[in-house]
């Protein structure tokens, strides 16, 4: 149970300035220069980062290399890498409210979310792929007499990850622990509105014993410290989570620097298609509202399209309503607190800008979609749906990245699919139903890197997590995201 006389002492506490993590030491920005960092939950000012530069990128890759080819960490013996990623695991854990209070503090997720969601599933992550390290093992192949081929998985360099705001801990966890495991440097460009829990994580590798210059982070703005990760000749591999202009201008740095190869996640547009014969309505409402209103919206994989059944569209629509009108908003640090701020005023205000586009193209809408709680200083909006969304409504096909749901009716399991595949997206993505032939129809149609039958949400890192069409290439979690991070290297050896 989380103690909130605990999170009131550390949301009291002052955060020092907060400098880069390079080759082992902190150090401030080469031109001297910070950024402000100011709490969604009330607008207050809680500490300065250092503003990077491409000089201070080009310092912590050359600190990354002279680690990787001196071999300290990627020649290091299997099972003492694995200790050391298993101690680092073992530290989020033991700081796991620190961490997460923290982290909240500066990007306004709900407390109860975040416990679960940054340090613990940060901690799950590193443990995970520590175990793997003396678990994935290269390959003899089947050959003629006199002759003996070898597959060796050999790590690749140097690795830049570039993190998003909204689940920083939980998302490069996904993407440097594999890298690690694999044997790889990393530079870490945390988001900029959101880089002090990565810092603290950034610590607590150094206290579990990874070695001086194996991870780097360098905080600062996306067009200046990303574009110089993008553009770096001795970063071999990059992986990206964020927007899909974003990720295009990577494509375009890789192709512009030394074809570096590119793994991102760019977001998605989730369908979550509840036919009438699914099991229990009442959880698949409450689940429907959970899944795009929780964390303001403010998910990758949010179910931010409702696509129902109209034999009970009308009454499932209703009872949405009433959950999301029922979700406590407010002080994302407060542990009855259902739904937390907005991450920026930036994104309260994209958010409400749809809302005012999708009732200018006449969509319905049935509660929500305003600002709220405004004079705390922080930003917050109550959650919005929009009934009767026809596939060519812009909050239809676009990803908002906030608390609005669009509701869509449908007649036929075809009909469903077809709108389940009406966007560029295809990220994540449900189906309810008590028919095994239908969920099994449903998901082979949906064009979508990862689905849910009679849930949404909630699957552990033994699985991959990738998107199809324009949500991405490649995959965090599971085995196979190792594969992103490793060389395959064959010798074909006459004995």
């Amino acid at each position: 149970m989380l103690d909130q006389v605990k999170i009131e002492v550390l949301r009291a506490q002052a955060v020092p300035p907060q400098h880069h993590f390079i080759d082992g030491a902190w150090v401030a920005a080469s031109d001297g220069g910070t950024r402000d960092v100011t709490s969604p939950i009330d607008g207050s000012f809680i500490t300065t980062i250092a503003e990077g530069t491409a000089a201070d990128v080009d310092t912590a890759v050359a600190a990354a290399k002279r680690a990787f080819d001196d071999g300290r960490w990627s020649r290091m013996a299997p099972m003492q890498r694995k200790q050391i990623l298993q101690r680092f695991a073992d530290l989020i854990g033991r700081d796991a409210l620190e961490l997460a209070v923290l982290g909240v503090r500066d990007n306004g997720t709900e407390i109860g979310m975040a416990i679960k969601a940054e340090p613990g599933s940060a901690a799950q992550t590193i443990r995970f792929y520590a175990e793997a390290i003396d678990k994935v093992s290269g390959e003899i192949t089947p050959t003629p007499d006199g002759t003996l081929a070898l597959v060796h998985r050999d790590p690749i360099g140097v690795v830049g990850v570039i993190v998003p705001w909204n689940f920083p801990l939980m998302i490069a966890a996904w993407k440097i622990a594999p890298a690690l495991a694999a044997g790889n440097s990393v530079v870490m460009k945390p988001p900029e509105s959101a880089s002090l829990s990565l810092l603290q994580m950034a610590a607590l590798a150094q206290e579990a014993g990874l070695p001086d210059g194996v991870l780097n982070v360098v905080t600062g703005a996306g067009d200046v410290v990303g574009e110089a990760i993008g553009l770096h000749m001795d970063i071999d591999v990059l992986a990206f989570t964020g927007s899909g202009g974003t990720g295009r201008r990577l494509l375009e740095y890789s192709a512009r620097s030394n074809m570096k190869r590119c793994y991102l996640e760019l977001g998605g547009k989730s369908p979550n298609v509840v036919f009438a014969d699914a099991p229990d309505l009442e959880m698949a409402a409450q689940v429907a509202a959970n899944g795009i209103f929780r964390n303001s919206g403010q998910v990758c994989i949010a179910g931010s399209r409702l696509i129902v059944e109209r034999s009970i569209h009308a009454a499932f629509t209703r009872r949405v309503v009433e959950i999301a009108e029922g979700l406590k908003v407010g002080d994302p640090l407060n542990t009855g607190t259902e739904v937390g701020a907005v991450h920026s005023e930036v994104q309260l205000a994209q958010n409400l800008d749809f809302v005012a586009k999708a009732e200018a193209e006449g969509a319905a809408r049935l509660t929500g979609g305003e600002r709220i709680l405004a004079e705390t200083g922080g930003t917050y909006m109550s959650p919005a749906v929009f009934d009767n969304i026809g596939p060519d409504a812009t909050i239809f096909r676009q990803e908002v990245f906030g608390p609005v749901l669009a509701v869509t009716p449908f007649d036929t399991m075809e009909e469903a699919i077809g709108l389940a595949n009406a966007t560029d997206f295809g990220l994540s993505g449900a189906v309810w139903t008590s028919n095994v032939s239908t969920a099994h129809r449903v998901t082979m149609g949906i064009k979508s890197g990862m689905l849910h039958v009679n849930t949404y949400g909630g699957s552990d890192v033994t699985i991959p997590m990738g998107g199809m069409k324009q949500s991405g290439n490649g995959v965090d979690k599971s085995l196979h995201a190792l594969d992103k991070y490793v060389d395959l290297k064959s010798v074909w050896m006459k004995i």
